[in-house]
């Protein structure tokens, strides 16, 4: 049974990759496990990993549901990310489109 997902992100430049994603969560990774790749662990359960894959980079979309889409697109703006800010979604979620430095999108959503 699995009991453990980690998303993933391929990038062309790991130092500048983990500089903009250490932003987005208002910290820096929770493991390097092997040269090349670092992990963000935002549960238990899940997490996100960033690998250096120059040849794959920027193909990758991750979608994480917030809490509060509002206060996480104030900190995003914040800590420099650009963004449009949230739209409408399907329902009554709604939505907060983001792009890494390589063009990986990176998708908050919440009601």
């Amino acid at each position: 049974m699995i009991h453990r997902m980690l998303a993933n992100c391929t990038v062309t430049d790991l130092d500048r990759a983990e500089q903009w994603y250490a932003r987005l969560f208002e910290r820096g990774p929770d493991a390097r496990p092997m040269p090349g790749l670092i992990e963000w662990h935002l549960d238990r359960a899940f997490g996100l990993q960033v690998w250096s894959e120059p040849d794959r980079a920027g193909g990758s979309t991750v979608v994480l549901d917030v809490a509060d889409l509002d206060a996480a697109a104030e900190r995003a703006a914040r800590a420099g990310i650009r963004h449009e800010g949230p739209r409408p979604g399907g329902g009554r979620r709604r939505i907060l489109q983001l792009a890494d430095p390589d063009g990986n999108r990176v998708v908050l959503t919440g009601e």
